[in-house]
């Protein structure tokens, strides 16, 4: 009776999730801690209806959380509209850099010193930690590609690129381990893993959107052809960038949400230069109308508002298959509980100390910036990092288990602390834009004009 049970329980969860969907947003809880939850009952902790070890079935968790965070990544380049010559992409690919540098030298420390943990293991627990998780932060995230907050923007961009740029640092601690060829001196690793594949990715996803987005448009406003498969192109885009990417050795993660901000660039080139643009407020109307599909002034934002909104939906229902994996996981491996400090450590000095040394010099509001140190959430995107590294073999048994239990209740932990203190966090900040009024938002009005 067990896949009758698990199917029964997943019903009565997205029913009641849909039917409550209200209520937990104005609720200090958050989707993903109901997620959890299930998963830990569904787990062998529990009821035992599901059967997953992270160890003994990392490739199988490896899958899914790829597949999650795909989808992830593509909904979140939909809704970057900033142009990426605009001063705003500043912070984000700082913190995407320097800070993910910074968080992964300082669990490295930690993890060789106060863990016991060899130097290639220690760089592994940190990159799987580092990057934030852009499955998981969409309540601190852009709201639609019109939202003008510089902070959403900023936590949106960060976890876009930092889900690529974290897999040269997951492969120089494999290589470390001896699971991979870092070359004389770290130059193979330097000038393939590190240059070669985070350019061709940024490359060859920047193509594909572009080409894509403008091929599309081509043959609907000239041919009236390629309509009304709004699903299949969002996921025929992400496939072609991650296979494409992966082809030549780049990262098809940052392809793939380097694809999506294409394919919206694409589409705000062609609103910005047409004075019979649809206004955000009309795009419903729009994206309901069949003809507004291949109407020169409409097609444009009919065909980003059609694949983005496909996306969002995509995506709910792949962050409850994926966290729900997580809380089954939970509880299978326990760390040993003399090393639960790392965790605190890591949400509220290590994160904290690396973004805020990043992002001081750029002279933010005090009040953002401290936001951006604290939502550092960690999610899907480390638990595919965790299990390709148990894939590849090289962690020792000991090692393995204690990182993987390590990740895993981070992981748990930041979902519930971000869960509780989202919702009452940034409803202080709006209250506080409000009562600053128009000179606090000065900047947000011309976010749109390039650098």
């Amino acid at each position: 009776m067990g896949a009758e049970i698990a199917y029964l329980a997943a019903g009565v969860m997205l029913v009641g999730m849909a039917l409550a969907g209200s209520m937990l947003a104005r609720a200090p809880l958050s989707p993903a801690m109901v997620y959890l939850g299930a998963g830990v009952l569904l787990g062998p902790a529990a009821f035992g209806v599901v059967e997953l070890h992270p160890i003994d079935d990392a490739e199988l968790v490896e899958r899914i959380a790829e597949v999650v965070v795909l989808i992830s990544l593509l909904t979140a380049g939909l809704k970057l509209r900033t142009p990426l010559r605009h001063h705003r992409w500043v912070a984000p690919v700082l913190l995407a850099t320097v800070a993910m540098a910074l968080t992964v030298g300082l669990v490295t420390a930690i993890g060789v010193l106060a863990l016991g943990l060899p130097l290639g293991a220690a760089i592994v627990l940190g990159a799987v930690l580092a990057p934030t998780d852009p499955v998981l932060a969409s309540d601190v995230q852009t709201a639609d590609p019109w939202d003008r907050d510089r902070l959403r923007f900023t936590l949106t961009g960060e976890a876009g690129l930092n889900d690529g740029t974290a897999f040269p640092l997951v492969l120089l601690g494999i290589g470390l381990l001896g699971g991979a060829d870092l070359g004389p001196g770290g130059v193979r690793w330097i000038g393939v893993d590190l240059v070669w594949g985070v350019a061709a990715g940024l490359f060859i996803g920047a193509l594909l959107g572009t080409v894509v987005g403008r091929v599309v448009l081509h043959l609907r406003r000239n041919r009236q052809e390629g309509v009304g498969r709004d699903e299949l192109l969002a996921l025929g885009l992400l496939a072609l960038a991650y296979g494409g990417a992966e082809i030549i050795g780049a990262y098809g993660f940052l392809a793939v949400f380097v694809a999506g901000i294409a394919l919206r660039r694409v589409e705000w080139r062609e609103t910005e230069a047409d004075d019979r643009a649809p206004e955000p407020h009309e795009l419903p109307a729009v994206a309901s109308d069949p003809d507004a599909a291949v109407r020169d002034e409409t097609a444009p934002a009919s065909m980003a508002h059609l694949v983005l909104r496909f996306s969002e939906q995509l995506e709910r229902a792949a962050e409850a298959v994926a966290v729900v994996v997580i809380g089954v996981l939970l509880l299978v491996l326990q760390p040993p509980l003399e090393a639960l400090w790392f965790v605190p450590l890591l949400l509220v000095a290590v994160r904290p100390l690396a973004v805020l040394t990043t992002l001081l010099p750029l002279r933010p509001r005090r009040h953002d910036v401290l936001l951006a140190a604290w939502f550092g959430i960690r999610g899907v995107g480390s638990m595919y990092y965790l299990s390709f590294a148990l894939v590849a073999g090289v962690l020792a048994a000991d090692d393995a288990e204690l990182v993987t239990g390590l990740v895993l209740v981070t992981i748990a932990a930041s979902i519930v602390l971000h869960g509780i203190s989202v919702t009452p966090l940034m409803a202080r900040r709006e209250e506080r834009k409000e009562q600053e009024g128009a000179p606090g938002d000065r900047d947000e009005a011309v976010d749109d004009a390039p650098v």
